[in-house]
This record gives structure tokens, C-alpha cells and sequence, in this order.
């Protein structure tokens, strides 16, 4: 069933949303913190969340392209693509 699971991934990928990958992610971080998942699954549970995170990280650098600050400069409003600071994100 796991096989099945990764072929919907890499031929529909492109159609499931941030949203459905990211709550499937869930479900399989959950699945392999409880410890009750036999090796052979929990490999294949890793290796389609590998996926899934690789996918998310992809959407949200798409989101990031096409995200456009508005700035008010000397002559009036003017556009911008949006570049967040390394600080934001990081955390430290």
C-alpha cells in the first residue's frame, strides 16, 4: 500500500496542495514518533515524508517568488519582490 501511496505522490504532487502535504507530513511524523511502526514502514514512511518536505519546501519558494511588497517611495506607490531578512526566519 506504501508503494501505491508514493506513486499517487510523484504523479499528483503537482496538483496537492501545501495544505495536504503538509497535513500527510504530520501523519507520518506522528506514525514514526509513536514507535509502533515495523522498520520496512517506517523507511517508507520517511522516505515519502522526505518527499513531502521536499515538495512543501518547494510551494512556499514558488509563494516567496510571487510575493510582492508594496512601497511607498518618493513617487508614489511602486512594487517590489519580496526578499526577507536572513534574521526573520532563523530564530537565533
Amino acid at each position: 500500500m506504501a508503494e501505491d501511496r508514493g506513486d499517487k505522490l510523484s504523479s499528483a504532487g503537482e496538483t496537492q496542495t501545501f495544505e495536504q502535504a503538509m497535513e500527510r507530513l504530520e501523519t507520518i511524523v506522528s506514525r514514526l514518533e509513536s514507535g509502533d511502526v515495523p522498520l520496512e514502514a517506517a523507511i517508507e514512511l520517511f522516505q515519502e515524508g522526505m518527499t513531502l518536505s521536499r515538495l512543501c519546501g518547494q510551494k512556499l519558494e514558488q509563494v516567496e517568488r510571487r510575493i510582492e511588497m508594496l512601497v511607498e517611495g518618493e513617487s508614489g506607490l511602486g512594487r517590489k519582490p519580496f526578499a526577507p531578512t536572513r534574521e526573520e526566519g532563523n530564530g537565533d
